[in-house]
């Protein structure tokens, strides 16, 4: 099959050389408004170079990646939606859930797949417990623990088109928990803080945050999040059960120094970033896409999905800003 590529910045370049690799992949039509990044990635790849979006389209693709910036996501997948090709858009959907609910009502009956890009679902470790809760073996959750601590934060001029970390940052936890524990959220409690980059602050914005979610069977869900954690990206997420309980993340790159006496765990190079912590998971969501192309599977993460979890996100930002317990249905607007 030929897919398209729009956007080839940092994660654009890191999809186009998974996507180059993967055996249904034949040809890559790759854009960017920098007219080097695509000629610079059709000559990496093997890829041919287009002048625009609509050139992708016109080149007779199957399916589309978009890895553009945010602003550019309604449209383009809107665009792909008019020519019946399937996409997948990294998330979020648009900067505002009102233009992601514009996006859903345009979406939803034209009949064409739509993937939105959360990639841990597609981590073996969040897959394999996603099958323990549903299996059972762990008995009724009554404790979920998922934790994102970048190693640093983002540049001042990211940070302030962000939308805050709970919207940028702590959605990807937001997803997990959802898709993990099959559950839906209904009230948050969200706190945060600065312990340095000051532009974070001037923002608007806290460094550091911490979510407790209540979950609609009950089950509570704590979520950390931090832009400064030095010693590496750490992601990991705990379910506790009332049979067993279950961790994802800790294996020997874990960025975490254990100061028992005699302890030797974790022994490997902590991991150091996303594409790094997640490289296996990106390879496998894509190939998820390439089998929504081919028909053999509907989106496994569709707008509508990514939505529930901007709407925690949104009751989690409206929590910390006046400092009390939100219940989802005071935000959410459909």
């Amino acid at each position: 099959m030929r897919i398209g590529i729009m956007g080839l910045g940092r994660i654009g370049a890191f999809h186009a050389a998974t996507l180059a690799g993967l055996d249904a992949v034949d040809s890559l039509v790759v854009t960017d408004p920098v007219a080097a990044a695509a000629a610079s990635a059709a000559e990496r790849f093997g890829a041919r170079a287009v002048g625009s979006p609509a050139d992708v389209f016109a080149a007779g693709v199957d399916g589309v990646v978009i890895a553009a910036a945010t602003d550019a996501h309604p449209e383009l997948i809107l665009a792909a939606v008019k020519a019946g090709v399937p996409v997948f858009c990294e998330k979020p959907v648009a900067k505002g859930v009102e233009e992601s609910l514009e996006v859903l009502r345009a979406v939803e009956g034209s009949g064409v797949e739509v993937h939105i890009g959360y990639n841990r679902r597609f981590d073996a470790g969040c897959v394999a417990a996603r099958k323990a809760v549903v299996s059972g073996e762990l008995g009724a959750l009554h404790t979920v623990r998922s934790t994102t601590l970048d190693p640093a934060p983002p540049p001042a001029a990211y940070v302030a088109v962000s939308g805050g970390i709970f919207r940028d940052c702590s959605v990807h936890d937001f997803d997990i928990v959802r898709w993990v524990t099959g559950r839906e959220v209904t009230e948050v409690y969200a706190t945060g803080g600065n312990r340095g980059a000051e532009y974070i602050r001037e923002a608007g914005d806290v460094d550091t945050a911490s979510a407790l979610l209540t979950l609609d069977d009950g089950t509570i869900a704590v979520i950390s999040n931090s832009r400064h954690n030095a010693r590496g990206y750490d992601v990991r997420l705990e379910l506790h059960g009332m049979k067993d309980s279950v961790a994802v993340g800790l294996e020997d790159r874990l960025p975490l120094r254990s100061v028992e006496p005699g302890a030797t765990f974790p022994a490997g190079t902590p991991h150091d970033f996303f594409m790094d912590r997640f490289a296996d998971a990106y390879r496998a969501e894509l190939t998820a896409f390439t089998e929504v192309v081919a028909g053999g599977r509907p989106s496994p993460c569709t707008v509508a999905d990514a939505i529930e979890a901007s709407w925690i996100a949104e009751a989690c930002t409206l929590s910390l800003h006046e400092h009390r317990p939100v219940r989802l249905e005071e935000v959410r607007k459909v």
